[in-house]
């Protein structure tokens, strides 16, 4: 069963003062609006994507903002391998000695086909990028987030992760895989650290990826990724401490 936001959840101004947060995915869409909101509400956060010049219009608006002055990660998860992951940990503790939340945002869609017409290399990229990338980056960064006093790691979840639909291919398998990873760390890192893992579904929203699987659909009638802020909030801040292995949908 999948959970919501508690209904009388406000976060605090400031909820996440003093907190370092990576975002992957963050020049755009949900991971943009997250990076602003959590700079907004206190945190240092350390935007991650491959287009630069995308990640340094968000890093220029937090600092118009008054936020606290961000970092920026390139980097291809289509192309980055252990070592980068492990180069991406190492400097993370070399500049802030530990990391408090982790939101894997990034994710492509692939192709919408039936599974027998569908590329074998782009089903390779596709997992590689919404399943092995996050896999890898998770656990190179797990020795940094258990220097924080409690940590929090949210995957971005799907309907179709929870129940697979007819071509939607590669992206339906990874999100279904990601879940399933969310909910394996959530058992191994119980009782032996202060990390916890939760996945959000954020359900329709205004992003590109929407408008190029629903090519049709008005972006009007969707919701704008402000409006799923508050589950973000609860889920990366410490409001959320004791909850983890969840299912998040948007209601």
């Amino acid at each position: 069963m999948t959970q919501t936001l508690p209904n009388d959840y406000r976060p605090a101004d400031k909820l996440l003062q003093d907190k370092v947060i990576a975002i992957t995915g963050a020049g755009e869409g949900i991971g943009k609006v997250a990076a602003l909101t959590f700079a907004n509400h206190g945190a240092t956060v350390i935007l991650m994507g491959r287009t630069i010049a995308k990640l340094e219009a968000v890093y220029d608006e937090i600092e118009a903002n008054g936020g606290a002055q961000p970092a920026i990660f390139p980097i291809n998860f289509e192309g980055a391998c252990e070592k980068d992951y492990e180069d991406m940990a190492q400097a993370i503790f070399d500049a802030f000695g530990k990391l408090d939340g982790l939101l894997h945002n990034a994710a492509l869609l692939g192709e919408r086909t039936p599974v027998s017409n569908y590329s074998n290399d782009t089903w390779q990229t596709v997992m590689h990028v919404n399943v092995n990338a996050p896999f890898m980056m998770t656990k190179a960064l797990l020795p940094v987030m258990e220097k924080a006093e409690s940590a929090s790691i949210i995957f971005t979840g799907s309907t179709v992760g929870y129940e697979g639909r007819a071509f939607w291919g590669a992206y339906a398998a990874s999100k279904a895989a990601q879940e399933n990873l969310m909910q394996t760390l959530a058992q191994e890192l119980e009782g032996v650290t202060r990390i916890r893992t939760n996945s959000i579904n954020p359900g329709a929203t205004r992003t590109r990826m929407r408008a190029t699987a629903y090519p049709a659909e008005n972006p009007v009638d969707v919701k704008a990724p402000e409006a799923l802020m508050p589950l973000y909030l609860y889920l990366i801040s410490s409001d959320s401490e004791g909850v983890s292995g969840q299912q998040f949908s948007y209601q």
